[in-house]
């Protein structure tokens, strides 16, 4: 059984940083794409960022040149650093993995970490 479990967040200044991380655990498996979601209040899920296993990036417009994400291969964790944060960066953040085991290809999802950005 394949867990992600993310952590960071907070409540922050706008200008702040902030630091999510997540970890994959359990065994017999190997994953792909890592990637960080956000849900902001009343709004869809959305892409913010994603790397590949070999560390290629994309992030969403929104979030270019403020947001850098990075994975460690051998900790099976993916971290997002949130740099000059702004208000309509507060959502709900999810790290989602695809991950290859025995039963397949399958998405994965974190619990979610409210991210908070006020005066």
């Amino acid at each position: 059984q394949v867990q992600l479990v993310g952590s960071g967040g907070g409540l922050v200044q706008p200008g702040g940083s902030l630091r999510l991380s997540c970890a994959a655990s359990g065994s017999g498996f190997s994953i792909n794409t890592m990637a960080w979601y956000r849900q902001p209040p009343g709004k869809q899920r959305e892409l913010v960022a994603v790397i590949t296993s070999g560390g290629n990036t994309n992030y969403a417009n929104s979030v270019k040149g403020r947001f850098t994400i990075s994975r460690d291969n051998a900790r099976n964790t993916v971290s997002l650093q949130m740099n000059s944060l702004k208000p309509e960066d507060t959502a709900v953040y999810y790290c989602n993995a695809v991950i290859t085991n025995r039963d397949g290809v399958r998405n994965y999802w974190g619990q979610g970490t409210q991210v908070t950005i006020s005066p």
